[in-house]
């Protein structure tokens, strides 16, 4: 399987993307409109951008109006393929290779094959490979068909500083470590280095007396954050030199990544294996081998984070989302914290002698 190449000597993230949108109104002409059963969701349960997506429609219940195809953690230069799925085709759109589906739209398209990826089911034509307005789009253009009790990840009064709050989040923490790890010079990889801590550092301080980015409930602003934490230790610590501290070892930052990753929605849609898999064997500019770390321990995951301290819960006066379809579960194996329901299994009784194990501040 021949591999691209991603070190450059200043990483620079190709941010042109098919800007389509799915919409209530669809009033301009890069406007689709909101209908149940025709559009599939193509994810990859490695990449955290298409993570984001699988969360959202998770937790606003929009299994049954938008399908959702997987593509296996690997890909080659030229495009993700349907790997995972039998004689290698996804199920409905009877596609080997997503690559088919932006061909179908953009014949000869020149840019990269990203996931996640809309595409109409009945032509198979890509629609939007868009990945920030999608999920933002599903909470708000999509809200006639959300499950009872779904959150309002994208409250209104919240916005304003919201926006700015992922914005930074995107630039200093989800791209950071790429620019960490795709750089290629100690000049370009120092100043990312630099950028990605002291934003960290920051939200340490930000979450230190407030259960989520937002405040007492959980909104878009915490899927974008907990899709680059949960690969941290596994991946971006060792792989992409962001190496300072493991998260693991953050108090504020690894007790409130545990409080998402054991809330419904999160953490039974972390794949492991195939979280290391895609970057150990496709960076083969970084990891000339291919070999795939067999660590690190995952056990801590599933320890008491001591949040609830915090106040607020992660659905307010909503309600959290039931088992994971039977045909979208995690495999148990890749993911050793979930139960036979799909869902991450509820921690041990917290610690009684006060052990900074189950405390969420320094």
């Amino acid at each position: 399987m021949a591999q691209g190449s991603y070190v450059e000597d200043d990483y620079q993230r190709d941010t042109t993307y098919v800007e389509d949108r799915v919409t209530r109104e669809a009033s301009g002409e890069h406007e689709w409109p909101v209908e149940p059963g025709r559009y599939r969701l193509v994810v990859a349960r490695a990449c955290p951008w298409a993570n984001r997506a699988i969360i959202v429609r998770r937790l606003l219940g929009l299994e049954d109006a938008i399908s959702m195809g997987v593509c296996g953690p690997t890909h080659d230069e030229d495009s993700w393929t349907f790997d995972l799925d039998e004689d290698g085709l996804d199920p409905v759109l009877r596609i080997p290779r997503l690559k088919d589906a932006y061909e179908r739209r953009f014949p000869g398209y020149p840019r990269g094959i990203t996931v996640p990826a809309l595409v109409e089911v009945a032509t198979g034509r890509l629609v939007t490979n868009d990945f920030a307005p999608m999920t933002l789009d599903l909470s708000t253009q999509w809200r006639e068909h959300h499950r009872p009790g779904a959150p309002d990840l994208y409250p209104r009064p919240l916005r304003a500083e919201m926006d700015e709050v992922m914005q930074r989040v995107y630039t200093e923490v989800n791209n950071g470590v790429y620019r960490c790890g795709f750089a290629g010079t100690q000049t370009a990889y120092e100043e990312a280095y630099g950028r990605l801590w002291a934003t960290l550092d920051w939200l340490e301080e930000r979450l230190a007396d407030r259960r989520y980015l937002m405040g007492e409930t959980v909104t878009e602003a915490d899927v974008r954050l907990f899709t680059t934490l949960a690969r941290f230790d596994a991946v971006y610590h060792g792989h992409f030199k962001c190496n300072r501290h493991k998260l693991s070892e953050m108090p504020v930052l690894w007790a409130y990544a545990r409080d998402l990753f054991q809330t419904p929605g999160f953490g039974d849609t972390i794949d492991f294996a195939h979280v290391k898999r895609h970057y150990y064997e496709v960076h083969r500019d970084i990891n000339p081998t291919g070999i795939v770390p067999v660590g690190p321990d995952l056990a801590g995951w599933g320890t008491p984070h001591g949040r609830e301290s915090l106040g607020g819960s992660a659905f307010g006066d909503g309600t959290p989302p039931g088992p994971p379809p039977p045909g979208e579960r995690v495999d148990p194996a890749h993911n050793p914290l979930l139960g036979p329901d799909g869902l991450v299994r509820p921690p041990a009784a917290a610690p009684t002698d006060g052990s900074a194990s189950a405390q969420p501040r320094r």
